[in-house]
């Protein structure tokens, strides 16, 4: 299938299932914690999925072609930004799977009247990882917004997540670990309780710059912190988990 591309973007191959996503550098590109996100949260048969802030799409769209062999599920995107709506809709017409995915037009604020009160078996999130304390930004800037806490912040995202959750259900972050404190004690007080988190480390003796935490609405008080994952080898390739993760074959 051929698809119209405008000014700025690019289609690039998501190396799982022949699947393509639509892009445009002068907004923002996903990145690796989109990737990763995709391969940490777990999904079960029929169970409804919804990603905060899905931006182009990446996170359901990765998601569906992961766990295409899993029946019955259905993948939700919620997005502020028009331009990201258009692209996101486009790729999922793309890729054919629009029985299987919808991109949602609204705030992250108003998530739990879009939707209604427990209505997801998972909820997803990358969030912007930035707040005011994190420099000065210019507020009308797509890719400032994707990076910093203008249209929305950590609470807000974790309150939608606690609204929109059935009891039991699961929500899915990656976030910067600097501010890992601050995101347990947010999701503590909304009644969401951290139950797994893994660090994402660049090199092996580098300290990490990436966390995944998944997290249980009304789930008892117990974590488990999983191995480190290591992006690259001494020599700069990835590591063999990164590749599968990736879908990649090694040359």
């Amino acid at each position: 299938m051929t698809i119209k591309l405008n000014q700025g973007e690019r289609l690039d191959d998501l190396q799982r299932n022949g699947y393509r996503i639509i892009q445009n550098t002068d907004i923002f590109c996903f990145g690796m914690d989109a990737v990763l996100l995709s391969a940490f949260a777990t999904v079960r048969q029929d169970d409804k999925v919804l990603d905060l802030g899905c931006g182009n799409g990446i996170i359901p769209i990765l998601m569906k072609a992961r766990n295409d062999q899993i029946t019955g599920l259905h993948f939700t995107g919620l997005e502020i930004q028009d331009i990201n709506v258009d692209m996101a809709r486009r790729s999922v017409e793309l890729n054919r799977i629009e029985a299987d995915v919808d991109i949602v037009h609204g705030d992250i604020k108003e998530a739990s009247t879009i939707f209604g009160e427990a209505s997801f078996n998972v909820v997803t999130s990358n969030p912007p990882y930035m707040n005011e304390n994190h420099g000065i930004v210019n507020p009308d800037s797509a890719k400032a917004i994707a990076r910093h806490e203008i249209t929305c912040s950590l609470e807000d995202v974790v309150k939608a997540a606690k609204w929109l959750l059935k009891t039991g259900g699961h929500f899915y972050m990656v976030h910067r670990p600097f501010r890992l404190a601050e995101i347990i004690y947010t999701l503590k007080q909304h009644k969401l309780e951290p139950k797994r988190m893994r660090l994402v480390h660049p090199y092996v003796d580098k300290e990490p710059n990436m966390v995944l935490i998944d997290v249980v609405k009304g789930g008892k008080q117990r974590i488990t912190v999983e191995p480190p994952l290591i992006v690259y080898n001494k020599d700069g390739s990835y590591t063999d988990e990164i590749y599968q993760i990736y879908g990649e074959m090694k040359n």
